[in-house]
């Protein structure tokens, strides 16, 4: 773990004792995030396949740590339309990719690839790694 990260998550355990109880999570909606997550990862990771991209690994590794987070949080009677949510964000985020890297508009393209960018560090970002 990161030095930086390591800091701030040991100040939030000192810190928390002194606030109160934590709020609780929206497991519904905190699921839905991580669904959302895993079919983004699912398609870059494929996007990478396709383009013999060495990142393909790194983000298969973090794909599976996301389908872990989501499998924690997931309702056992919502499996159905939690697939369907990561298939529909992975489809869209697959759009996405092949719009940023066969476009013929270099500036469609640029925000294509930036939004792409965006969408895969916010998952990130919930990941302790």
């Amino acid at each position: 773990m990161g030095g930086m990260k390591t800091y701030i998550l040991s100040a939030l355990l000192l810190i928390a004792p002194l606030t109160g109880p934590a709020p609780a999570f929206n497991l519904n909606e905190l699921t839905l995030t991580f669904a959302g997550c895993a079919g983004r990862l699912s398609a870059q990771m494929e996007h990478e396949w396709l383009l013999s991209d060495p990142d393909a690994e790194r983000t298969e590794a973090h794909r599976g740590a996301m389908v872990g987070l989501l499998q924690a949080t997931m309702p056992a009677d919502a499996g159905r339309e939690i697939l369907a949510h990561r298939i529909q964000v992975k489809a869209a985020h697959s759009r996405l990719l092949t719009r940023a890297s066969f476009n013929n508009d270099p500036d469609d393209a640029r925000w294509a690839r930036l939004r792409a960018e965006t969408e895969i560090a916010t998952c990130l970002s919930m990941m302790l790694n």
